[in-house]
C-alpha cells in the first residue's frame, strides 16, 4: 500500500458525504487505484431500510461504473466512528469478494486512527462464487 495516510484521508473525505439522516452513523470508503487516483463512497440511507446503500459497496458499485476493475486496485480503507476499527458487513463482504482481487489489502479504520488490515480473501472465507450458480 502506497500511502495508509492519504487513504485514510480520503476514506473520512467520502464518509463527509454520508446522508444519515436516521442512524446519523457515517461510514466512509475509499478505494486507492493503481494509477494514483481515488474513488470514495459513503452510506446513504433510505426511509425504507432495506433500500439503504453502505459506504464500501457505494464506491465499489461506482468504481464498476467509471470504468474500472480489480486489477486497478492497490488497496481499500472503510471508516466510522468507532470504538475499534469498523467491520464490513456481510452484503459488503460479499459484493468485495467479487469485485476485489482475493489479495487487495483492505483496511478498517476508525476516526481515531485506528487501523486492522486484511487481505479481501480473509474476510470472506468460504464466499458464494459463480461455481455455485
Amino acid at each position: 500500500m502506497k500511502d495508509i495516510e492519504k487513504l485514510f484521508e480520503k476514506a473520512k473525505e467520502g464518509r463527509s458525504f454520508a446522508y444519515t439522516p436516521y442512524s446519523h452513523f457515517k461510514v466512509g470508503a475509499a478505494i486507492q487505484l493503481k494509477n494514483g487516483e481515488y474513488i470514495l463512497g459513503c452510506n446513504v440511507e433510505n426511509a425504507s431500510y432495506g433500500l439503504c446503500n453502505c459506504a464500501e459497496r457505494t464506491a465499489l458499485f461506482k468504481m464498476i461504473s467509471e470504468g474500472y476493475n480489480k486489477d486497478d486496485v492497490e488497496a481499500m480503507m472503510i471508516i466510522g466512528d468507532t470504538k475499534d476499527p469498523i467491520s464490513p458487513c456481510g452484503a459488503c463482504r460479499q459484493v468485495m469478494s467479487e469485485l476485489l482481487s482475493p489479495n487487495t489489502p483492505i483496511v478498517l479504520a476508525n476516526l481515531k486512527g485506528d487501523f486492522k488490515e486484511f487481505l479481501n480473501k480473509d474476510l470472506l472465507p468460504y464466499q458464494f462464487d459463480d461455481s455455485d450458480l
